[in-house]
C-alpha cells in the first residue's frame, strides 16, 4: 500500500494485523495489533487466549497430598515446575522439613531444567528469529551487513561473521540449531536422574526426593553438567555478538519491546542450612535462596521479602472473561504473622468463569490480570517476569546477597566462575544490570541465564556429594496433613515467577490458586485501563522489517512478544493476508 501525499497533508495508513495463535503443547496465545505503516510504528496491541482450563475449579475437595500429581499437567513443558511449586507449598502446609539431600535434589532438578529450557528456548524456538532464514525475508540490509561484519569472539564460538552466526541459528539445518537439540536429551537425562521422568515427575514429592541418590547418580549428573559448562562457554560469547550487531545494524532497536523496568521475581533454590519452610520465617529463609525474591518499580528495587511480595499480589479483571468475586467466601483474613489479605489476593480468589464473545472494547482473554500493589501511591503495576532471566538476573544482581563461589552478586552485576572442563579452559563472565528492558536484553539475559543455572547445579552437586558421602542419604520426611491451614509455595518456572496458594479445611482443599508466569505477562487490560506487559511492550514499538504491509512478517513484533517466553510457541501463523485497513487519517504532521 503506497503512501499518498497531497500538499501539506499525508496519507496515514493504519491497518489491522493479526498473528493467531502463537502456538504451544497447551494454551494458546494470540496477538492483534493496529500498525502505522506510514509511520513504521505499532499503535496498538490485544494480547489474547482463548482456552479456559479450570484447574483452580477442579481442585477443590480433593485430597492436599494429590496437589503435586495433578498441577502437573497444568502444563506439558514446565510441569515440573508444578509439582516442585505444590510441594514447597505442601512443605509449607504440613510443616515439613526435607533433609539436606531432598533439597538439594530439588535444586539439581530443576536447574537441569532451566538449562534445558533456556538452551532449547532460546536456540530452537527464539533465536530462530534471528537466523539467517528469517533475515533474509525482512532485513536483507541487515544481512548483507552481518556477511560483511567480523564476529568480536569468533576465537570463542568458532563463527567468522555474524551471518555465520545467523546461519548457525537456521531451523531445523543450522548446526548450533541442531547441537542444542542434543543439548536438550542430555539436560532432560539430569532431571530425570531425581524426578524420574518429565515433564510430570513421579519422585519429587512433598518432604523431599524419593529417588535413590547415590554417588552414581550424583556423577552421571556431574558428567553432563560439565559437557553442558563447555556449551554455555560457546554460547554466551556468540549470543552478545549476534545481539550487539542488531544494535549497531539498527540504530533505535532498543525500543523494541521497550516496556519500564516493572519487574517481579519469586527466587527459587532454597539453601537447605536455612530453609524450613515456614511462613513466619520466610522473609529470612527466602532472602537466602540461590535467585533472590524481588519486586522492581520503575528500575528500583522495592523489596527482597517474600511476604511482603506475597502481601502485595492483586487478582484484577477488566478485560477477562469472569465474573468479580467481590460478594463470595473471603477465605483467609489474616496470614500467619497477622498482616491484612486483600480479598483480591489468590488465597481469597473464586473462579467464576463467563464465556462469552470476544470484543476488544470490552471482554477479550481468558487470563485475568494480576497486579502488584505500590503502596507508596496505591497504583496497581501491571509487572513482568522479563521471560525469567531477565528478572531474576535483574534482582538478584541488584540485591547483592548470592555470593555461593561460582556466582557473585555485586549489586550492579553477576560474576559467574564457569570452571575448566574437558574442552575449554575456565572462564569468567559478567552480567550487567543493561540500561534497558527490551527484547534483545531479555534474549541476552536467557542466554547468560543457562550458565547461571549450571553453576547452582554445580554448587549443589557439590553439597549433595558431602551428604552422600557422609552417609546422609536419607532424601525424605514424613508428614501428617492438618485438619485447616494454609499455605503458599514461591517458585520459579523457566519463563517467570510460580506461585501456588492453598487453603485446607477439613482435612480438603477449599481453595487452591497457581500462578504461572505466562498470565503475569500475557493478561489484558484491566479494570482500570492498564494493558498487560505484552501489549505494552509491543505498542508503541518501531517496525524496522524492510517488507511493505502487502508481505509483512511482523519480524519485529514476534521479538517482542518470543522476548517473554510465552510458553514456547512452537508455530506462528498469520491471517488477514494483505491486512484490513482499519482508518485512513489525514494530518499535516504524519503523526511523526
Amino acid at each position: 500500500m503506497a503512501t499518498v501525499e497531497v500538499p501539506g497533508q499525508q496519507r496515514v495508513v493504519v491497518k489491522e494485523m493479526s498473528w493467531d495463535p502463537i502456538t504451544r503443547i497447551v494454551g494458546s496465545l494470540g496477538i492483534h495489533t493496529e500498525i502505522d505503516f506510514t509511520n513504521q510504528q505499532v499503535l496498538r496491541c490485544w494480547s489474547t487466549s482463548m482456552i479456559f482450563r479450570g484447574f483452580d475449579i477442579f481442585m477443590k475437595g480433593i485430597d492436599p497430598r494429590d496437589a503435586h500429581f495433578i498441577t502437573s499437567r497444568i502444563c506439558g513443558i514446565c510441569g515440573d515446575n508444578h509439582c516442585t511449586c505444590s510441594c514447597l507449598n505442601q512443605n509449607m502446609a504440613y510443616s515439613v522439613k526435607p533433609p539436606k539431600l531432598g533439597d538439594y535434589a530439588f535444586n539439581l532438578a530443576e536447574s537441569a531444567d532451566f538449562m534445558f529450557d533456556h538452551a532449547i528456548y532460546n536456540d530452537c524456538m527464539a533465536n530462530v528469529d534471528y537466523s539467517e532464514q528469517m533475515v533474509k525475508e525482512t532485513n536483507p540490509g541487515v544481512l548483507a551487513k552481518a556477511e560483511r561484519t567480523r564476529a568480536p569472539h569468533s576465537d570463542v564460538h568458532g563463527y567468522r561473521t555474524i551471518a555465520d552466526i545467523m546461519r548457525a541459528l537456521n531451523a531445523f539445518t543450522g548446526d548450533f540449531y541442531l547441537e542444542t537439540l542434543q543439548v536438550a536429551r542430555y539436560t532432560r537425562e539430569m532431571y530425570c536422574l531425581f524426578g524420574g521422568r518429565h515433564t510430570h515427575p513421579s519422585t519429587i514429592l512433598p518432604g523431599g526426593c524419593s529417588a535413590d541418590i547415590t554417588h552414581q547418580t550424583l556423577t552421571d549428573y556431574y558428567v553432563r553438567l560439565m559437557r553442558y559448562v563447555d556449551y554455555c562457554k560457546r554460547s554466551i560469547p556468540m549470543h552478545d555478538d549476534l545481539y550487539d550487531f542488531f544494535y549497531a545494524a539498527l540504530p533505535g532497536y532498543e525500543q523494541v519491546g521497550y516496556r519500564d523496568t516493572d519487574l517481579i521475581c519469586w527466587g527459587c533454590f532454597d539453601d537447605p542450612d536455612y530453609v524450613d519452610y515456614d511462613y513466619r520465617h520466610m522473609t529470612e529463609w527466602g532472602r537466602r535462596r540461590y535467585v533472590t525474591p524481588g519486586l522492581v518499580f520503575k528500575g528500583e528495587l522495592i523489596t527482597t521479602d517474600l511476604v511482603e511480595i506475597n502481601l502485595a499480589i492483586r487478582i484484577l479483571l477488566g478485560s477477562s472473561y469472569f465474573d468479580d468475586w467481590t460478594n463470595e467466601e473471603t477465605f483467609v483474613s489474616r496470614d500467619p504473622l497477622g498482616n491484612a489479605v486483600d480479598k483480591r489476593h489468590p488465597w481469597n480468589k473464586v473462579t467464576l468463569p463467563k464465556p462469552q464473545a470476544r470484543d476488544f472494547t470490552d471482554k477479550y482473554s481468558w487470563v485475568a490480570s494480576p497486579r502488584m500493589l505500590d503502596r507508596r501511591d496505591g497504583s496497581f503495576v501491571a509487572s513482568d517476569t522479563g521471560g525469567g532471566p531477565f528478572a531474576r538476573q535483574w534482582v538478584t544482581a541488584k540485591a547483592g546477597l548470592v555470593d555461593f563461589g561460582y556466582l557473585k552478586a555485586t549489586g550492579h552485576s553477576l560474576q559467574m566462575l564457569l570452571p575448566k572442563t574437558g574442552f575449554m579452559p575456565e572462564m569468567e563472565l559478567e552480567w550487567r544490570i543493561p540500561q534497558w528492558s527490551n527484547a534483545i536484553e531479555r534474549q541476552r539475559a536467557r542466554s547468560y541465564h543457562q550458565a547461571y543455572s549450571a553453576l547452582v547445579g554445580l554448587h549443589c552437586l557439590e553439597k549433595a556429594l558431602e551428604e552422600v558421602r557422609a552417609g546422609r542419604t536419607k532424601s525424605w520426611a514424613e508428614f501428617t496433613v492438618p485438619e485447616e491451614t494454609i499455605s503458599v509455595g514461591f517458585h520459579e518456572a523457566a519463563r517467570g515467577v510460580l506461585s501456588h496458594h492453598m487453603v485446607i479445611r477439613e482435612g480438603k482443599i477449599a481453595n487452591y490458586q497457581p500462578y504461572p508466569p505466562t498470565p503475569w505477562n500475557a493478561n489484558p487490560r484491566d479494570t482500570h485501563g492498564t494493558p498487560g506487559p505484552y501489549e505494552d511492550a509491543v505498542q508503541n514499538s518501531p517496525i524496522f522489517e524492510e517488507n511493505g504491509p502487502e508481505r509483512f512478517k511482523g519480524i519485529d513484533v514476534m521479538r517482542a512478544v518470543h522476548s517473554f517466553d510465552p510458553c514456547l510457541p512452537c508455530g506462528v501463523h498469520m491471517y488477514g493476508g494483505t491486512g484490513k485497513v482499519r482508518k485512513v487519517v489525514h494530518t499535516p504532521t504524519g503523526m511523526a
